[in-house]
């Protein structure tokens, strides 16, 4: 028999009084404004006014961290016992996210029509991925969807966690470095002016220094419009190169695998990954094979994407899983040997995650470490600029002083 077709939910805001006669005002999901009033009149709810909740002018956008912190509660409830639908409501009815609430309101009414979880996350690609409703599917065949709601929470908490870590040890620099280049380019254009003014007088030569950076003022004040251009341009064109080329993202991927400090910390990041997804996938009931499908998505790199892709070409022929990471040429020995030792005692899942628990503590430190010396550097960089600038404006004065 075929379903009805679930109605989609709009979500509508009401004023009124409650059964004591108190004012009230809230939220409510409904098909419609008549099916919202019936709702509020069965509530006991004196309507004063029921409206459609005005769509914002920026929507908030829905975070990978979102949906980990509401897998979480998902889990807590369906192990509490708490039915689907209900716990899915609960995290609707609960959250101030309006995407989070029409998501998990969709999902609430199409498990409610009969729908199967995994058929009703799947409709939502975008927040929920392949592993995440793989481990679904497992869930709800096996009977044991409150364990594997709490390993998809873990994990992803795990993945947050150090995307967390890495995004951290990438944007603290450029944010230094975009401090530089502000308070030098404010020093260009409203300081140097100045002292040009004040050295316009002397009727003598400037110190090269002097006149170079006064140079560099000149040129700047004259085409900051360019120079804007070009470097939001560039900016523009990298971005949008890299969300739409795949030969831009792999070549980027490369390059920053490569990179000294950083690349040590994003390589680290991705075996990570691949461990930890593997390990969960396969400790899940998830065949190997279709494992590793999802977990070349989960890597967070094309290399490693790539890689886990050949992996899986290779262990469908038959090919031991230790020796097609190996023929790959991307993973350390230590890893190669655990999972070596894993295929070989039939305790993949243990050593896959104690390699996942290894890389995530190594990323940690290295991230920790590598912050307290960037700061210094950073710091002495923004110092040496700002102190170059404020000596070859000073350097004309001490030259007439000496003079005179």
């Amino acid at each position: 028999m075929a379903k009805a077709p679930q109605k989609k939910l709009t979500t509508f805001i009401w004023s009124g009084t409650d059964r004591r006669g108190k004012k009230a005002t809230g939220e409510l999901d409904a098909p419609n404004l008549p099916f919202a009033r019936s709702m509020l009149r069965r509530q006991g709810i004196k309507i004063k006014s029921v409206r459609k909740k005005p769509n914002p002018l920026l929507k908030k956008k829905v975070k990978p961290k979102d949906i980990t912190i509401a897998s979480r509660q998902i889990a807590t409830m369906l192990g509490a016992g708490i039915p689907i639908a209900q716990s899915y409501k609960a995290i609707a009815e609960g959250t101030d996210h309006p995407g989070i609430r029409n998501i998990f309101s969709a999902v609430r009414t199409d498990v409610e029509g009969g729908t199967s979880l995994s058929e009703a996350l799947a409709k939502f690609p975008r927040q929920f991925n392949s592993l995440y409703i793989s481990l679904v599917t497992v869930g709800e065949r096996s009977g044991n969807l409150d364990s594997l709601m709490d390993k998809v929470a873990l994990y992803m908490e795990n993945l947050e966690e150090i995307k967390a870590k890495v995004k951290g040890a990438l944007w603290y620099p450029a944010a230094v470095i975009l401090v530089a280049v502000g308070v030098t380019g404010l020093l260009l254009v409203a300081v140097i002016p100045q002292f040009e003014e004040l050295f316009s007088g002397f009727g003598a030569s400037l110190p090269v220094l002097t006149a170079a950076v006064i140079g560099l003022s000149r040129s700047f004040r004259s085409h900051w419009q360019i120079v804007s251009g070009v470097l939001v341009g560039t900016i523009i064109v990298i971005t949008t190169s890299y969300r739409r080329s795949l030969a831009i993202r792999h070549l980027v991927d490369r390059v920053s695998l490569r990179l000294p400090i950083f690349g040590t910390i994003l390589r680290k990041a991705a075996i990570a990954r691949f461990a930890r997804t593997l390990a969960t996938m396969f400790g899940s009931g998830v065949p190997l094979v279709d494992g590793l499908t999802s977990v070349a998505g989960a890597t967070g790199n094309h290399v490693y994407h790539d890689a886990s892709l050949e992996i899986r070409e290779a262990v469908t022929t038959g090919q031991a899983l230790s020796t097609s990471m190996a023929d790959t040429g991307l993973f350390p020995a230590m890893v190669l040997q655990m999972t070596t030792t894993g295929e070989d005692s039939g305790e993949l899942e243990s050593m896959l995650n104690k390699a996942a628990d290894f890389y995530e503590r190594e990323v940690r430190e290295a991230v920790d470490n590598m912050s307290k010396l960037i700061e210094p550097l950073m710091i002495t960089m923004l110092g040496g600029i700002v102190g170059t600038l404020v000596v070859a404006m000073y350097l004309p004065i001490f030259k007439m002083a000496s003079v005179m």
